[in-house]
């Protein structure tokens, strides 16, 4: 049974061999395999060889093409600075005022270099890997890259003082966002992981009137396509399970600060959790420590919609062998 095979599986709900194991890895991944993290976010082949290596030598069920929050920003014209040792930076924020939002124009996605890079990504996995395991894309939420194109802290601002710029904005990201979904989804991709973490930040309330509707719209899109979703916000977003229990996605991340059986009582047995162990525990732990902290999570969520990662991203001084104490854990069955 190949990895992709045993996903459809899990997905379906019938028993598996092990608990699937799925680290997010970016800069840990470049620098295992050798390269810089300036390399992984600029070129698609460092990328994917990066993560062949950890699913190899970790025995990973999936890869995926996270690498940065710009890949969208770039494309949309912001300057972008690829650094050798940390993520990408962008130089300049492009939306100030109401004009400018007016101004912003959707990009062509399969021609701007970042988003095009990706996407070769998505096809790069498909040469080698020969569809026998889940590939997950990656996009922006429709509030990370109003933040990214305007400042995280503007954007805050903006959404309370000017709703009129914050809508328009918020719905040329929309478009964006469907646009890269289905590009890599065309070029190979299984799942579309959509990262939107500055949701974390804002209360229910305002997450219901600008950011809710929006992000279901992106999650049914990509299900037209027959893809399906992975929802990525880093922190606490306890406060907004009640609104994220509609959205429909298929895999739910969820940061140490979440506890996971609220989770599942909150978002229900048929979406699938994702984590939740501090990543900073993962870098500081002996490895019996990790494999404890990893096998009382497995043990825990047994017969249970359950993926075992770090709450957010591996961090890059994380020992390998603290990866594999967690891989170790995840074949604890009855």
């Amino acid at each position: 049974m190949n990895k992709k095979e045993r996903f459809n599986l899990f997905f379906r709900g019938k028993k598996i061999d092990r608990t699937l194991f799925r680290p997010i890895v970016m800069h840990f991944a470049a620098r295992y395999a050798g390269y810089t993290y300036g390399e992984l976010a600029s070129d698609y082949r460092v990328l994917v060889e990066s993560n062949m290596r950890v699913m190899e030598d970790f025995d990973t069920d999936m890869v995926g093409l996270i690498s940065d929050p710009y890949r969208e920003t770039s494309a949309f014209g912001a300057p972008v600075e690829f650094l050798p040792e940390a993520v990408p930076r962008c130089n300049a924020k492009i939306v100030a005022s109401y004009e400018d939002v007016q101004a912003l124009r959707n990009p062509d996605i399969h021609k701007a270099e970042r988003t095009r890079d990706r996407i070769k990504g998505a096809e790069y996995y498909q040469k080698l890997l020969k569809g026998e395991v889940p590939v997950i894309g990656w996009i922006e939420g429709p509030l990370a890259e109003a933040a990214d194109l305007a400042g995280v802290s503007e954007m805050l601002m903006h959404l309370m003082t000017d709703p009129d710029l914050s809508n328009i904005l918020l719905d040329k990201c929309v478009v964006t966002a469907k646009d890269f979904a289905k590009a890599q989804l065309e070029a190979g991709c299984d799942i579309i992981g959509m990262g939107d973490a500055i949701c974390s930040q804002i209360d229910p309330a305002t997450y219901a009137n600008f950011v809710k509707d929006r992000q279901r719209e992106i999650v049914d899109f990509i299900h037209d396509q027959d893809g399906l979703v992975k929802l990525h916000i880093c922190g606490d977003i306890t406060h907004l399970l009640g609104e994220i229990k509609d959205l429909g996605v298929d895999i739910l991340d969820l940061d140490w600060q979440v506890d996971l059986e609220e989770a599942y009582n909150i978002v229900g047995p048929d979406v699938i959790r994702c984590g939740n162990i501090n990543p900073v525990d993962i870098q500081n732990g002996t490895y019996d420590e990790v494999k404890d902290m990893s096998g009382n999570l497995v043990n825990k969520e047994k017969h249970r919609k359950y993926i075992l990662s770090a709450g957010c991203e591996i961090t890059v001084n994380t020992p390998p062998e603290n990866l594999k104490a967690m891989r170790k854990a995840s074949y604890i069955q009855d």
